[in-house]
Parts: C-alpha cells; structure tokens; sequence
C-alpha cells in the first residue's frame, strides 16, 4: 500500500524571495504570507507558492535541457495580462514554443506561462 501524500506547497529556489514573492504576489492576487530574508510564501488558502533563498543560483537557458519546472497560469487576456507582467518586471524570451499562450520569465528567469482560459 502506498501512502497518499497531499501537495501542500511549490518551492522556488531564488537569490531574492521577498522581491520574488511580491512579483508573484501581484501576478497571482494571492497574499504574502510570510516574507523573511531566507524564505518568503504567498497563498490563497489553497495554493501556496514559497521562494527560498540560493544566492549562487543560476538561470536556466532557455531553450535548454538545464529548464527543471515552469508554472503555467490561466488569464481572461494573455497579451493584456503579459504587458502587465513585463512592466512588473518579468521578460518576454525570443523563442516561443507555440501559438496562444506566452512564456516569460520573472525577475529571476524563472519560466512560467500565461495562458487562455478555457473556452
């Protein structure tokens, strides 16, 4: 038998989690939970996305075989909701793997994607 275990969280190894939280924080709505210098977390009450501090951590290349993860997010308006995310600071990588949603990376190269909701 094997024992289920519930997902409580997602971990993100960054250089900067305040700065890092407060960027998901406004991508996702979700409050800041908790912010220290080592580790920081936001949630909604179910989700919850928690960054942790790795000062020599490095970017993936992208694209590459080094990309471990990416969060994948659902918008009303994925070119309206990827100009807002570019002004808070995420950037828009050259190659772009299909067609209706869009990678970015956050302030620290992370991957995620925005995609449409479902019709």
């Amino acid at each position: 038998m094997t024992i289920e275990a519930k997902l409580f969280a997602v971990t993100i190894d960054c250089a900067e989690p305040v700065k890092l939280a407060e960027f998901y924080a406004k991508v996702t709505g979700y409050d800041i939970q908790y912010a220290e210098e080592e580790y920081a977390g936001i949630g909604d009450g179910t989700h919850t996305i928690l960054f942790q501090k790795v000062p020599d951590r490095v970017a993936p290349s992208w694209p590459g075989p080094d990309k471990q993860f990416h969060l994948d997010f659902r918008v009303a308006d994925v070119e309206a909701a990827v100009q807002e995310y570019l002004a808070l600071g995420a950037t828009r990588p050259e190659f772009q793997p299909g067609d209706g949603w869009v990678v970015l990376a956050d302030p620290e190269g992370h991957l995620f994607c925005v995609c449409p909701e479902r019709s």
